[in-house]
């Protein structure tokens, strides 16, 4: 693969590349470059996590080696009990490998990390408190401000977040880091702090933030907004049939974006079509090639929000069929009691 289509691959439904002239340069002239993103394991993934994992996947066909840094430490920060850390940290462990193979991933060059299994390091430790002497309060509030839950009295540990974050660019030895476009101030405290340390600042990728099933952010910690990765087909049936989905309405709909960033990009590297199926008495089956095309026919109200929704929960319980198989029921209840 050259460059030219490794670029193609790793900018394609991005939000923002700081910096797309330093990406390029790295292609150039390492063989096999380092990309990570972290996961702070505290509530239950969602099925917006396929976005970051078919990134991830783009990342692997460009020959990058892949880490994902399953955050222990940083969920305790954001407020996941400590004495269920481990369960909640083994409820990852299987899950997240899971979702890379659902959507026909190479897995061969992809590393699960354990947060805590170097940021309890002495250089680690040393690393931080050095970080902490160059930072305000007012700049690690910022930087965290879009990630970590805020408060009037907020705790030290939510200040604490963004700097380890920023130092993990570094002990991961990674060229880049990426990230929803909600981690932008972190990303952008990390490029600034780096070069403070005396360490070289990284390049970070951004995709945008798809909508929930209500118009908002889907989030673990708002059951209505999202789609639980175990939910069985008819959970996600209901729930897709409740979704904001205003018939020719695009933005803030979470049905069209999740169809845009996940299924229509799994389908167009199968050659794949995307079908609506309908009685003939509504004009029979649709078949679609392209997210515009369906954008297209939606705008022009030629197709019901129904059906769209119909056919996305469809590929959906299709996609989490072995994600489901993959976690015991005695894990879920431990980690998640």
């Amino acid at each position: 693969m050259d460059i030219e289509e490794k670029m193609r691959l790793i900018t394609r439904n991005t939000q923002e590349i700081v910096t797309p002239g330093e990406l390029r340069k790295l292609l150039e002239t390492k063989k096999q470059p380092a990309i990570y993103l972290g996961t702070a394991i505290t509530g239950r993934p969602h099925v917006a996590y396929f976005v970051w994992v078919l990134k991830l996947a783009d990342f692997l066909k460009a020959g990058f080696k892949v880490k994902v840094l399953l955050a222990d430490m940083h969920g305790a920060l954001d407020n996941t009990p400590w004495e269920l850390l481990e369960k909640r940290y083994q409820y990852y462990a299987k899950l997240i490998p899971a979702l890379f193979q659902a959507v026909g991933a190479d897995v061969k060059n992809i590393e699960m990390v354990k947060g805590s299994s170097y940021q309890k390091s002495e250089a680690y430790f040393f690393d931080l408190l050095k970080l902490a002497t160059l930072t305000s309060v007012h700049d690690a509030r910022k930087a965290g401000s879009e990630v970590v839950k805020q408060s009037d009295n907020p705790k030290l540990s939510g200040l604490l977040y963004p700097l380890m974050q920023t130092l993990d660019e570094e002990h991961l030895h990674v060229d880049i880091q990426y990230g929803g476009e909600d981690q932008r101030k972190i990303l952008m405290f990390a490029r600034e702090s780096l070069p403070k340390m005396g360490y070289a600042p990284r390049i970070e990728v951004m995709t945008p933030i798809i909508p929930g099933l209500i118009g908002e952010k889907m989030s673990s910690s708002n059951e209505e907004s999202k789609i639980d990765c175990l939910d069985a087909p008819e959970v996600v049936k209901k729930k897709l049939s409740k979704a904001f989905c205003p018939e020719g309405t695009v933005e803030g709909n979470g049905v069209l974006s999740f169809l845009k960033h996940v299924i229509f990009v799994i389908k167009g590297d199968k050659k794949e079509e995307f079908v609506i199926e309908r009685p003939e008495k509504y004009g029979g089956n649709l078949s679609y090639k392209s997210y515009a095309d369906l954008e297209s026919d939606f705008l022009g109200k030629k197709v019901h929000p129904m059906d769209v929704k119909n056919a996305l929960a469809t590929e959906l319980s299709k996609l989490l069929e072995p994600v489901r198989k993959a976690i015991p029921d005695k894990l879920v209840k431990e980690a998640y009691p």
